[in-house]
Formats: structure tokens, C-alpha cells, sequence
């Protein structure tokens, strides 16, 4: 299957390693993954703040690098952003009069898929250690992000994908469907709510005992990842596309400024 990464600005910006991740597990399941070189935002944040006219372009501009017959199937290591190229995009169009690009949107948004949802849903990937060759000997928490579980209706796909990880102990996270408070512009627009939304995210986390907390959206982890470094906390934060990417051979051995355990717990 020829596969077409969508990165997502964050992940580009910020986490390289998530979409080198996503490569490495897609490829060594055997598929070819391609990178539309036009690709750029998905204006999520611009949909999210109601600025639907300034988002067409941009919502036009990733139909454009995504309409095309050279690639089987899309796929992100983000669902916030997936939720909003298949949800999002068609209302935009919509809204602006542009039937001939919410057509177009339509069919790109049919292609596209958050990682685990590609994994699970259509390349049958149900046991990481077995057909990915996953081993991460370490205690991990999971933060379920609200896009990927209200617009996207994600589930446990993330969850059961860790669980099934070579050597790995999941803990559970108290109040884990909580919002972290970051939700884009909401965390600028409203930084007292989200700091405190935090602050709660991370006591929990923090609870657990787990050296990190994975998820699926690099955004809440960054957001995530702040809010346990001003509690003055070790742990880390780390994109469940990174863990699956891990092997015996090649472990992950820092995270951001967090010093893994080399060897087994």
C-alpha cells in the first residue's frame, strides 16, 4: 500500500521523531509512505476560533496537496488534526460557497486516517509486539486527547496498541478523559482555565508512578510536558507512535530532557 504522511505543523515544528516514528512502522509493515510536498496547516486553529473566511486558503491549500490519485490511503500522528481535515474541511467550504472544494475535501477527508485507526482499523495491526516488533521496558500512564475521542471516536485503539507493547506496564490515569487545557488557542485565550486544567492533568499523572505519559497528539504533550516541568516533575511526556516505533535493538533512551532507565524494570 502507498501510504501518504501528513505530518501536522506541530510534529513538523516541534517532534521530527513522531513522524520519523510513523515512517518507521509503516514501512516495516511493509508499505511505501510518501510526502505530498505541498502540505503545510490544516487550520484547525483558525476553524477553532471561528475565522472561517481566513481558513479557506488554507483548508485549500491541503486539499490541493492531498487531491491525488498517487497514494492508497493519508495518515497522521494526530487526531485533532485528522478530526479536522474529515470534519472540518467540507464545513469550510460549505460555509464559503465553494461546492467544487467541499466535493474535494470530501474525498480527501475519506482517505485520511489517524495513525492508530490506519494500524487497527485497516492494516490489522492488534499485537505491537508481535507484528512491529514493539519492546519499551518502562511504566507508562495514557492521556486519551478530546479530539480523538469525541470527533473521531477513537476508543481504546491507542490504548490497546500500547498495552500490547513488549515489556511495557501501563498504569491507568485517574480522570483521564479530563481535558488537559490546551485545546489550541484556548490556552492563550483563556491561561488561567487552562493553566489550572493543567496543573490537575499533571497532579495525576504524576500519581500514577509512570516514568512518562503518551498519548496521541504532540500538541497536549507539549502542553502536558510543561505543566509536569513546572510542578518540578521527572516525567516524561512521549508520542505512542515513538513507543511503537521502539524495538529491543533500538530502545528510546531520552525524552526531551528526561533520562530513560537503560535496562529492564
Amino acid at each position: 500500500m502507498k501510504i501518504a504522511l501528513f505530518a501536522t505543523c506541530i510534529v513538523d515544528a516541534m517532534y521530527p521523531r513522531t513522524a520519523r516514528a510513523t515512517v518507521t512502522i509503516l514501512e516495516r509493515l511493509g508499505h511505501e509512505v510518501i510526502f505530498p510536498a505541498g502540505q503545510a496547516c490544516c487550520g484547525q486553529m483558525h476553524v477553532n476560533s471561528g475565522y472561517f473566511k481566513e481558513a479557506l486558503p488554507v483548508v485549500a491549500n491541503h486539499v490541493a496537496a492531498f487531491d491525488t490519485d498517487d497514494y492508497d490511503v493519508a495518515v497522521a500522528p494526530s487526531g485533532s488534526c485528522v478530526a479536522s481535515v474529515k470534519h472540518q474541511h467540507e464545513l469550510v467550504a460549505r460555509r464559503c460557497g465553494d461546492a467544487a472544494l467541499e466535493a474535494r475535501a470530501a474525498v480527501v477527508g475519506a482517505k485520511t486516517y489517524e495513525l492508530s485507526q490506519l494500524l487497527t482499523d485497516v492494516l490489522g495491526v492488534t499485537n505491537a509486539a508481535e507484528q512491529l516488533g514493539s519492546y519499551f521496558p518502562h511504566k507508562v500512564t495514557y492521556h486519551p486527547s478530546c479530539h480523538g475521542m469525541r470527533l473521531l471516536k477513537l476508543g481504546d485503539r491507542q490504548l490497546n496498541l500500547l498495552s500490547s507493547v513488549a515489556g511495557i506496564e501501563m498504569v491507568e490515569l485517574p480522570e483521564a478523559e479530563q481535558c488537559c487545557g490546551f485545546g489550541g488557542t484556548f490556552s492563550m485565550k483563556n491561561a488561567d482555565v487552562s493553566s489550572a486544567m493543567n496543573a490537575d492533568k499533571a497532579a495525576n499523572i504524576c500519581g500514577t508512578g509512570a516514568e512518562l505519559c503518551s498519548g496521541g497528539d504532540a500538541s497536549c504533550l507539549l502542553h502536558i510536558g510543561g505543566g509536569l516541568s513546572r510542578q518540578g516533575s521527572h516525567v516524561g511526556t512521549l508520542h505512542f507512535a515513538e513507543i511503537l516505533a521502539c524495538t529491543l535493538d533500538r530502545p528510546a533512551t531520552v525524552l526531551g530532557e528526561v533520562q530513560l532507565a537503560g535496562g529492564k524494570r
